[in-house]
């Protein structure tokens, strides 16, 4: 075993890697094999999201050997999940936790259920002591595409998910063990799928331990709007904001005509610092929990956390994926001296090292700037000059607001918030009793759609079964001589029957699983809201409903 490390550096990227979708994969996927290999400061783990391929994941292995000596791909379903983590430490164990809900295979253009979504699970050995262990937890919740409107078909699917992640979390918690959460989540910060995870386990957005005033969502968003504040830059929303998605200096956000100025032999295309994006938006994170500080004798807590990969390839100059990476660094800070540590620590060599953890307040990377000129978008920055004076867009500020020394950001401070809210304890704060009302209505409205659902389409599988039938007995009372009549019938039989049996099989398999999940979610959360209300503030466990109540 090396030296006990004093940070942890981490890094989570979709990849993008759609085999025959995502364009120029390969040459993409092997450039950021070789930035993960060259990257300074050099990572410890890392996840990786829609890495669908075992040639992908082989090419990054390959290139990430010696920085990354271990690593998992994880099977999942027809497809695949997409999902991969790396670490410069040996991976103990694994297990692939598969989302109960997830997509739906008649959405089939969609994929979510194809690929079989879930949650890769690692277990990290970094040190010789039994709580010298990270548990790392990789996702790709299903995407938002209806927007999360009220009516939004998916809204229970990634609440469901959300759900699962925190039980999770609790679990890797409760263990004393340092748990990660990280990967495309597919949400906006504070979002109630958000909040559900850290609400319902301690861990906490690293983002905004340093930025607790980025944006709740993209301009446009009406949690956004509704904090009054104008249309930030495109730097702004890098360093401030963490908009790791649809950004204009992403170029596969770009349009068809801005995407024909790239490529080989071609003159770098630039995206101004103040071009005002109003698109851009946060939906990959790292969460993170502080381990166990009495065993440990002091917390993990957040150095520092940046967007990362944002670099154009060499000789294509598009950018490596159509998301940057979050990137965050781990440092831990050791328990006062009038608060000694468990000797659970010392059953192994290196005590010492973990308690002379670095003390320096949290600072941030400094990420390159793009060069100003040429600019893409001029027609819509045109006149940006005066506008940004006269404070229309956000504009990135030295240092950025969130950074001024804010109170929860130092190592001091945020080791006094995990004693103070007893981070390692079975007390941590739940969601209001109103917040299960609405995850409970949520369900009942999306298993009243799946029932509908699969009442209609048994009817159609009899319906089916009944003008197979009806057909091949009209087959007898054709005339002769009208065998292209008898061809025709015999031909609508068939596919009739075809078509019946996939709609049985549907209703019979996937609605009536669902449907089952549906209920193990409802019977849970209202679970859990007996127990807050019976005074069991975990919100996931507790005084259990009677199986009458359970019905």
């Amino acid at each position: 075993m090396q030296d006990l490390p004093d940070d942890l550096r981490l890094i989570t990227l979709n990849c993008w890697g759609l085999k025959y979708i995502s364009k120029l994969r390969r040459e993409r996927i092997t450039e950021i094999g070789r930035q993960l290999s060259i990257a300074s400061p050099q990572p410890h783990i890392v996840a990786l999201q829609e890495c669908f391929t075992q040639e992908d994941y082989k090419n990054i292995r390959r290139q990430t050997r010696f920085v990354l000596p271990y690593g998992k791909f994880y099977h999942s379903a027809a497809f695949g999940g997409g999902l991969a983590i790396l670490s410069r430490w040996p991976i103990e164990g694994s297990t692939m936790y598969l989302y109960p809900l997830n997509g739906r295979p008649t959405a089939f253009w969609r994929g979510d259920w194809y690929v079989g979504k879930g949650i890769a699970h690692a277990k990290i050995r970094y040190g010789p002591a039994a709580k010298q262990v990270i548990e790392v937890f990789n996702t790709h919740t299903h995407a938002p595409y209806e927007g999360g409107k009220p009516n939004d078909s998916y809204l229970c699917h990634r609440t469901a998910q959300s759900w699962e992640m925190a039980k999770l979390l609790r679990g890797a918690t409760e263990r004393g063990h340092l748990t990660l959460a990280m990967g495309d989540f597919n949400m906006i910060p504070l979002s109630p799928e958000h909040q559900l995870i850290t609400s319902l386990a301690p861990v906490r957005d690293v983002w905004r331990v340093m930025h607790p005033d980025s944006s709740l969502g993209p301009a446009h968003h009406p949690a956004e709007k509704a904090r009054g504040r104008p249309v930030p830059t495109a730097e702004f929303n890098i360093q401030e904001n963490g908009a790791s998605s649809d950004g204009p200096y992403n170029t596969w956000r770009w349009t068809k005509s801005q995407q024909k100025m790239l490529g080989p032999g071609k003159h770098p295309t630039t995206v101004s610092p103040d071009t005002p994006d109003r698109l851009g938006k946060k939906l990959d994170y790292i969460f993170a929990s502080s381990g166990d500080i009495q065993a440990l004798g002091g917390a993990w807590v957040v150095k520092n956390v940046n967007v990362g990969m944002m670099m154009r390839h060499p000789e294509l100059g598009c950018s490596l994926s159509d998301h940057f990476s979050i990137e965050a660094t781990l440092t831990f800070h050791p328990l006062p001296e009038d608060q000694s540590p468990s000797p659970a620590l010392s059953t192994g060599p290196n005590v010492d090292h973990l308690s002379n953890g670095p003390t320096t307040p949290a600072a941030t990377d400094t990420l390159p700037r793009p060069l100003p000129e040429p600019t893409l978008g001029s027609a819509e920055t045109a006149g940006a000059d005066s506008t940004l004076r006269n404070g229309a867009y956000l504009q990135l500020q030295s240092p950025p607001p969130s950074l001024n020394h804010e109170p929860d950001s130092s190592s001091r401070a945020q080791l006094a918030f995990f004693l103070r809210h007893k981070h390692n304890s079975h007390n941590y704060a739940s969601l209001p009793p109103t917040t299960y009302d609405t995850i409970l209505a949520i369900i009942q409205t999306y298993a009243s759609r799946e029932q509908s659902q699969l009442t209609w389409r048994a009817r159609r599988f009899f319906f089916a079964l009944f003008a197979s039938v009806a057909c091949l007995v009209g087959v007898w009372f054709v005339p002769s001589g009208r065998n292209y009549i008898s061809f025709i019938l015999v031909l609508v039989s068939t596919l009739g029957l075809v078509a019946g049996t996939v709609e049985g099989l549907m209703a019979l398999l996937f609605f009536r699983s669902e449907l089952n999940a549906l209920r193990e979610f409802h019977w849970e959360v209202r679970n859990a809201k007996r127990a807050l209300l019976a005074g069991d503030s975990g919100g996931l466990g507790g005084k259990g409903l009677s199986e009458f109540d359970a019905q």
